[in-house]
């Protein structure tokens, strides 16, 4: 079922419907910023209702394409849990198979997190532009590198599709209140661009390429 303002609890906001967190996903600073694979992936998760928010089937494919890859990650993960508890040893366990589909699915996933973050960051830095811009601008620096000729149309559809940045943060609260929403976002926001960075950082690896 599509998240909704009237499954919020009274007084709440998207964020208390979340099933996790990113705020509570660990990084293990003494693991070589180690992140548990199983927290991540229902974080992840938790964050592609965030689109049903934005109230158009255009960003159908970008939720779809989301959860594909949370797919090929958590189907590796649960062939061998012990061996892939962390993000990091996942890759490395896979690519010593010399198989890359879950890997393959964590790159993609974090340059979807990483538009998603860029945009939200863009929309609470920037108060005067609208959601079509700062995902737009999201866009163009994360995805669309990556994106062939016949992917591109269907993303720049979705871009050009978001609702007004009031009625957004309306869709946000089951009261409307746009500033518990953007507090809410700063503490979210600031967790899941910390761990894009990680993540960022060790997919850029060599020995996480295949």
């Amino acid at each position: 079922m599509a998240t909704t303002p009237a499954s919020f609890p009274p007084g709440g906001t998207w964020f208390d419907t979340l099933k996790k967190s990113f705020v509570n996903v660990p990084i293990d600073a003494s693991n070589n910023n180690a992140i548990p694979t199983s927290d991540f992936l229902e974080a992840a998760e938790s964050l592609t209702t965030l689109f049903d928010l934005l109230g158009s089937m255009a960003f159908t494919p970008v939720k779809n394409d989301m959860l594909g890859n949370i797919t090929k990650i958590r189907t590796f993960h649960l062939s061998s849990p012990t061996k892939t508890s962390t993000l990091q040893s996942l890759v490395l366990t896979e690519l010593a198979t010399k198989k890359h589909a879950a890997t393959e699915g964590l790159l993609w996933l974090t340059r979807g997190l990483d538009f998603t973050a860029t945009a939200l960051r863009h929309t609470l830095s920037n108060p005067a532009s609208e959601l079509s811009n700062s995902f737009r601008t999201a866009y163009t620096t994360t995805l669309k590198p990556h994106h062939s000729f016949l992917v591109k149309p269907v993303f720049s559809a979705a871009m050009s599709a978001t609702p007004y940045k009031r009625d957004f943060y309306a869709k946000m609260s089951r009261a409307e209140d746009e500033a518990k929403v953007r507090e809410e976002m700063e503490r979210w926001l600031g967790a899941l661009e910390e761990r894009v960075g990680v993540l960022r950082e060790f997919m850029g690896r060599k020995e996480a390429k295949w």
